[in-house]
């Protein structure tokens, strides 16, 4: 059956390989991407898809009621998954205000704009609808050395973005219980693989050891993440928004946790086979830096009600994935370097709370 989707911020890492997917697994299907642009957005993560006639960018701006009230009527959409976020910590810390703009007031508007669209439709166009809201492990604060994230953990986020991230799952919540919107809400850990923004992890580490650069490690670098390959939340969402249930929370998880110390000794050691260095192993350029404020000491998910209840599970091992992301990263240089040259020099972020 074909659907139509709207996917906001899918110009962006995750959103552009939920677009990728989407299309390649749903011939029929049509996807609309609504997307600012912003430094994180690249239209180059979705060049070409123009050609076949099923997808669309539009340029804009979740906040802007007009144009996503005339994106829904225009499009109809089936499923609607919002990815629109700004989504790293390190710039949280340095402007809370555009988080609490794109992630809250643009949530709301997303969701709002939804209920009078969703208020149009026939019995049978309401129940298939789905709005599929698309946040973070962050929400959830810091777990101790044993235990998991789950469904019904409490909200305790330390962080201006994982603060922001929270204020919108309970709006998404909230326009379900008031309004009967079928909304739900998924919660991931960590991403990583092909088209990640800079600014991140794995592929900061990956082209500082490419150029010579200190590897930055906030802290002791014990600080553990749960490591969740791109390609397998893809899966998940797909699934929350063919037959998740309206009003329901899925966590999703890799079941592969690490340090930060490990995935970065993890990538200079595949970079050691994949492009060994003339200088010795990249491992020589690891360097402890100053933490970063409020760092959040462990992140882990139990995605066993996802797995119950829509038949989802990661397929993809750390070790596997990690070598694919890799491979990518040193297959697209030109991508990474266009966006160095423009958008994000790899400075640091974030480095000093504000008193």
């Amino acid at each position: 059956m074909s659907k139509a989707y709207v996917v906001t911020g899918g110009a962006g890492f995750i959103g552009s390989n939920l677009v990728h997917d989407l299309l390649a697994r749903e011939p029929e299907s049509r996807v609309t991407v609504l997307d600012r642009l912003t430094y994180a957005g690249n239209p180059e993560n979705l060049a070409g898809l123009e050609a076949g006639g099923r997808f669309e960018l539009v340029h804009g701006d979740i906040c802007d009621a007009p144009l996503v009230d005339a994106l829904y009527a225009r499009v109809k959409p089936d499923v609607v998954f919002n990815l629109a976020a700004e989504s790293h910590v390190d710039r949280s810390i340095e402007g809370p205000g555009e988080f609490v703009r794109t992630n809250v007031q643009g949530t709301f508007q997303m969701l709002d704009s939804a209920r009078r669209f969703w208020s149009t439709l026939d019995a049978a166009g309401k129940a298939r609808f789905r709005f599929v809201h698309v946040s973070t492990d962050e929400v959830y604060g810091s777990l101790g050395d044993t235990g998991f994230f789950t469904e019904a953990s409490q909200y305790q986020p330390n962080s201006p973005y994982a603060a922001s991230k929270a204020a919108a799952d309970h709006l998404a919540r909230a326009w379900f219980h008031t309004y009967g919107l079928p909304t739900l809400v998924t919660n991931c850990s960590n991403n990583y693989g092909p088209y990640q923004f800079p600014e991140k992890l794995i592929p900061l580490v990956t082209l500082n050891a490419l150029e010579g650069k200190p590897l930055p490690v906030y802290g002791d670098g014990a600080n553990v993440r749960d490591w969740l390959y791109v390609g397998d939340h893809c899966a998940a969402l797909r699934l929350a928004g063919e037959r998740g249930v309206p009003g329901e929370v899925y966590c999703v998880g890799g079941h592969n946790e690490r340090t930060t110390l490990q995935i970065v000794q993890t990538i200079c050691d595949v970079l050691d086979r994949l492009r060994p260095s003339k200088d010795g192993s990249y491992r020589r350029l690891i360097t402890f830096v100053k933490d970063r404020p409020g760092h959040d000491r462990r992140y882990a998910i139990d995605p066993a009600k996802i797995g119950r209840e829509l038949g989802w599970k990661p397929e993809t091992r750390f070790d596997d994935g990690i070598e694919k992301t890799l491979a990518w990263y040193l297959d697209h240089k030109g991508w990474c370097d266009r966006i160095t040259e423009t958008k994000y020099r790899r400075e640091r972020l974030g480095a000093e709370a504000k008193s």
